[in-house]
């Protein structure tokens, strides 16, 4: 009988590898001594600062770039959102709350402090009709691709007709 437990893909042991390295690789930055530390704990010089993650994709079916920053916690009125050409750039800070502030940690992962994160956007965006809507702490943007952008049919003439026109 055939063996049918399921088997990975080698290519997603290397996507998982390459995830993993780049949480890690984000993580020493983001901890790096000449960042601000937002908090000491237990003794640390530096702490990791807040860096919200990010998913950015092409919807091909509704034909819109859609951008989405995790941002719980944070009310919208204390996130900026600027664009500039085809960059989108999200800066805010996540506030450790006073009632906690004097707390004996135990463990502690939520990260802390000023953020700033520059998503580029594809070109053939229309940055004109770029919308914004924080829900659930997720900030959503949308943007729909510029007409100029989009595929349109073009007709094939064949040799014979562009030679009649010619005569």
């Amino acid at each position: 009988m055939a063996n049918l437990s399921f088997r990975r893909s080698p290519f997603q042991e290397l996507f998982d590898v390459r995830r993993d390295f780049d949480n890690i690789f984000n993580r020493f930055l983001s901890a790096w001594p000449a960042a601000e530390p937002s908090r000491e704990r237990a003794g640390s010089s530096f702490v990791p600062t807040f860096t919200p993650p990010v998913n950015a994709y092409l919807d091909k079916e509704a034909k819109r770039f859609r951008c989405e920053i995790a941002l719980p916690g944070i009310s919208p009125e204390e996130v900026s959102l600027e664009v500039r050409g085809n960059t989108i750039s999200v800066r805010g800070e996540r506030k450790l709350s006073s009632e906690s502030k004097e707390a004996d940690y135990v463990h502690s992962e939520i990260m802390y402090g000023a953020f700033e994160r520059d998503v580029m956007m594809p070109e053939g965006v229309d940055t004109d009709k770029l919308t914004a809507e924080y829900r659930n702490g997720v900030l959503e943007i949308t943007a729909p691709f510029s007409a100029a952008a989009l595929p349109r049919r073009v007709e094939i003439k064949s040799a014979k007709a562009a030679k009649q026109m010619t005569a």
